[in-house]
Parts: C-alpha cells; sequence; structure tokens
C-alpha cells in the first residue's frame, strides 16, 4: 500500500459519523420537498422520445435550500417563443436517505427508468413557494470525496413547465398545481386551470323526452317555401326575409335548415365552400296574410351566393310558432322525428293539410326549438289541443368521468386523460390523447364506466392569444413545397 496504513484514510466509522451529522443538519435546517420521479408510459421509437408522463407518487424528503437568494437571476425573460419563467433552486439531499428510502420504493414500479439516485426529468414540490421543480442536472461529487465517500446529492431545477404530463399523486396540495384550487369534478370551476394541449368533447347528456307544444293561426298564415332554383356561391347559411304583414297582422320569419355541397348550380359553387339552400324552415308563420308576400335570400355579411328562388304560400289554420317546454336530453347525431296531429276537416272532408317540422338538436344533445316544412292547413278550435310529439332519444347516457382516469372511443379505440368534466353543459376536456376520435362514438371512462355518446369536438380549443403555430405553419407552406422528397434541397 503506498499510503501510510497507520492513517485509516476514510474509516467506515468516521463516514458514517459525517453522514449522521449532514442528515441531522438537513433535518434541522432543511426543508420538507416531495420527490416526484417520472414515469414514462409511452415512447417513439424512431428517436426514442417520450410523448407521455405520469407523476403518480410523491415521497417527503428533507432538503437544504442552497439558493438562499432567491431564483436565480432569471425570472421572467421575453424570449422568441413568448414569456417565459426561467425560475431556478438547488437543493441538497441525503445520499443516504434517498439510497435506503426512496430507491427501494421506486425499483419495482414499472416505467422508471432510474432508480439508484435521483435523475433528471423527475420532479421536486417546492411547499414554500407552491411550486413544482423539475431536475436538470444532479452533482454527485460535491463535495468532493470527503474521507474518500460522497454523502449528498445537489439538484439544480428549473420552473416544471407542465406540457400534456399526468400529475395524481394523491396530495392535494400538489394535484391542485394543474387543475386548480376550486376543482370539484363536476363543474368547470377548473376548466381554465388546466395548461397544456387538450381537447373540448360535447357529450350527449341523460335521455329524457321532451315536450312543446303550439296554437292556431286562423287566418294568412305562411305554410310553406318551395324552391325554385337553390341558387349558389353561399359560404355561410344566408338569412330568409318575408315582406311584411298588413298593419293588424304579424310578419312571418323564416331560417335556411340546410345547405347542399359537392354541385356545380349555375356556375357559382367553384370551390369547396360553396354551397346551395337546399331546404327553409319556417320560424313563425305570421298572421294576416291576404296575398303571399315576397321573400328575399341575402347572404351573410356579402360573403358571396346569390340566385336563390323560392314561392311563399299561405293559408288558413296554419299552426303557429312552437314552444318547447322540455328541451329532454341525450338527442345524439341523428335529430328526433316531430309529429302532428291531423286536423279534422283532413279527416272528415279530406280538406286541409298536417303540419311536419325539424326540431333543432343544440350541441348539448336537447330540443332547443321547433320548425315547420310545412305549417299545415284548415286547423280549427276543434283540433285543439295540438299534439306536439317528439320521438325519444335512442341512447342513453350514464355516469360522471373520474378525474385522470382514461376514457376511451368505443369506434375508434382512441384513448385519452380527462381533465375536467361539466355534467351541467355535458363538456368533457381531455388531454393525451392518442388519436381521432369518431363523432357518433360513445365515450367510455375506464375507471368510472361513464358512458357517452361524442356529439361534438374541438381539437384546438385553447387560443390564448400568444401561440402563433398556425400562422407559422401557413407561412411555412407557402415558401417550402411537402410535396418533394426533399423539401430543403434541390427537387
Amino acid at each position: 500500500m503506498v499510503l501510510n496504513p497507520f492513517f485509516q484514510q476514510g474509516a467506515k466509522s468516521e463516514q458514517s459519523l459525517v453522514q449522521s451529522l449532514i442528515n441531522e443538519q438537513l433535518k434541522m435546517y432543511g426543508v420538507e420537498v416531495h420527490y416526484m420521479p417520472r414515469k414514462y408510459m409511452t415512447e417513439k421509437t424512431v428517436l426514442r422520445e417520450v410523448v407521455q408522463s405520469k407523476f403518480d407518487d410523491a415521497y417527503p424528503l428533507e432538503a437544504y435550500v442552497d439558493t438562499v437568494d432567491g431564483y436565480g437571476d432569471n425570472p421572467v425573460i421575453l424570449s422568441k417563443f413568448g414569456i417565459e419563467q426561467k425560475n431556478e433552486i438547488t437543493l441538497t439531499i441525503s445520499r443516504e436517505r434517498f439510497e435506503d428510502y426512496i430507491a427501494p420504493l421506486i425499483k419495482n414500479e414499472e416505467n422508471i427508468k432510474l432508480a439508484t439516485r435521483p435523475k433528471e426529468g423527475d420532479l421536486i414540490y417546492f411547499p414554500l413557494g407552491d411550486r413544482l421543480f423539475e431536475i436538470t442536472f444532479v452533482e454527485h461529487e460535491k463535495p468532493f470525496y470527503q474521507l474518500q465517500k460522497m454523502y449528498v446529492y445537489t439538484l439544480r431545477c428549473e420552473l416544471f413547465r407542465y406540457e400534456d404530463e399526468v400529475i395524481d399523486t394523491g396530495i392535494e396540495e400538489i394535484d391542485n398545481e394543474l387543475i386548480g384550487d376550486d376543482y370539484d369534478g363536476t363543474t368547470d370551476d377548473g376548466l381554465n386551470t388546466i395548461i397544456g394541449p387538450t381537447q373540448t368533447l360535447t357529450l350527449v347528456g341523460s335521455a329524457s323526452t321532451a315536450w312543446a307544444y303550439t296554437g292556431i293561426v286562423t287566418s294568412g298564415g305562411i305554410r310553406k317555401v318551395v324552391i325554385a332554383n337553390r341558387g349558389g356561391g353561399y359560404i355561410y347559411a344566408p338569412h330568409v326575409g318575408f315582406g311584411s304583414a298588413p298593419s293588424t297582422g304579424v310578419t312571418g320569419i323564416g331560417s335556411v335548415h340546410e345547405m347542399l355541397g359537392g354541385m356545380t348550380v349555375c356556375n357559382k359553387n367553384i370551390a369547396n365552400n360553396m354551397k346551395s339552400v337546399q331546404s327553409i324552415v319556417i320560424v313563425n308563420p305570421g298572421a294576416g296574410y291576404t296575398v303571399a308576400p315576397g321573400m328575399a335570400v341575402t347572404a351573410v355579411d356579402n360573403s358571396g351566393g346569390s340566385g336563390f328562388i323560392g314561392t311563399v304560400h299561405i293559408g288558413d289554420g296554419t299552426l303557429g310558432v312552437v314552444t318547447v317546454t322540455d328541451g329532454g336530453g341525450g338527442f345524439s347525431t341523428s335529430t328526433p322525428t316531430v309529429t302532428f296531429n291531423t286536423p279534422l276537416s283532413f279527416t272528415n272532408t279530406g280538406i286541409g293539410t298536417t303540419a311536419t317540422g325539424v326540431a333543432v338538436v343544440s350541441a348539448a344533445g336537447t330540443v332547443t326549438s321547433i320548425r315547420y316544412t310545412n305549417a299545415g292547413a284548415g286547423y280549427t278550435a276543434g283540433d285543439l289541443p295540438i299534439s306536439v310529439t317528439i320521438s325519444s332519444p335512442s341512447t342513453d347516457s350514464t355516469g360522471n368521468y373520474i378525474f385522470n382516469e382514461i376514457v376511451r372511443g368505443s369506434t375508434s379505440g382512441v384513448e385519452a386523460r380527462m381533465r375536467t368534466w361539466d355534467a351541467g353543459t355535458n363538456v368533457l376536456e381531455v388531454g393525451s390523447v392518442t388519436g381521432t376520435f369518431i363523432i357518433g362514438e360513445t365515450i367510455v371512462g375506464t375507471a368510472s364506466s361513464a358512458s357517452r355518446v361524442l356529439r361534438l369536438k374541438d381539437e384546438d380549443p385553447l387560443d390564448d392569444g400568444f401561440a402563433d403555430n398556425t400562422e407559422i405553419e401557413t407561412r411555412a407552406d407557402a415558401i417550402l413545397d411537402f410535396t418533394e422528397q426533399n423539401p430543403f434541397g434541390t427537387p
């Protein structure tokens, strides 16, 4: 042995004494933080980049704050990517405490890449600032081999920037960093506090029958509109206007019910977004018309479109405005059928016309109004009360979703993480989406067993006014030809 054998050069007893003194100092002058190991849920195999991570464990641990003068010299900066908060903190933890306490607990956990030491990418919850920090570097050789041994880990941390990770530790103080202090799982209290890419799914509510009633217009009501020319070139559904009724009457109101695309009419539908008028419905038949009024169909905000020609028909004993008393619920992608009773005059003498109509269903799957395709004719006081029958929903919806559970599309097989659920509006916000949900499929909660039909979806609901991704992509597409095999080189 080259060294002097009469000196111990770091005996185990001396090393243990130093380690014990360090542990004691950390417990006396440190701060209780929570160490949160990162679990890698999915990876791509090309570049091995992580696309989804989960933090569902948090271990209390004493740590000494080295940066006693604050969060470093980079609090808030304005970068080319927007405003960034670069707060940093340096913590010192006991090597022995980590190896004897935390390492044995996480070494058998699935999807843990490294369990023997703290690793970059793991999180530290700092209670004094109520913030989450991400470990960016682990210094394991400071102080440098005193008595031939290392005793601490020095963790350099940066303020955590949430992207699409699942944070569900079961500790309220930590989890509310993601969902907000007031989130209760049933309201929209935490809807606007979710950070990161999400999708908003509007689902069908619980099934229930809708109810409505109407009256009779004794004379001069608008019965129907017969289309002679659908016109073309309309980008949006145009406005519909009827001529004014006499001073003693009520002017009728109409609207476009359907637009038709994929056909060329009058050489106007030359673009994919241009359409023709397919049908016009009666919102209010009006009253007191002695002659059929004129009708005007005008494009919205001069967006284009013309050529529509239609004829207005009036009649006596038409039905009046339909009032929906109960919108029901559970109406999915197909609207319910609406039927009216046949007038007695038609039953007895063959004179009269049975009214027909269509229901307007909201995004939440409730009936908001009923429009006439034909307001009928020949109805009298003997037909009162008018029977308005709305068919029942074909599907039912059950249960409420649970925060952070996996929801799955029954047809597409797409999975996502539940972020917020508003049972009042039937709006489900999800993150970590693996594909594209299909309208009309059932969204099932794997933990809650909640089951509801998807009616509408918004794949990019968050527009904070600072994100320019779409604009950048649009301008880039105008410069680069991605149909080439190598858009950056010689074609």
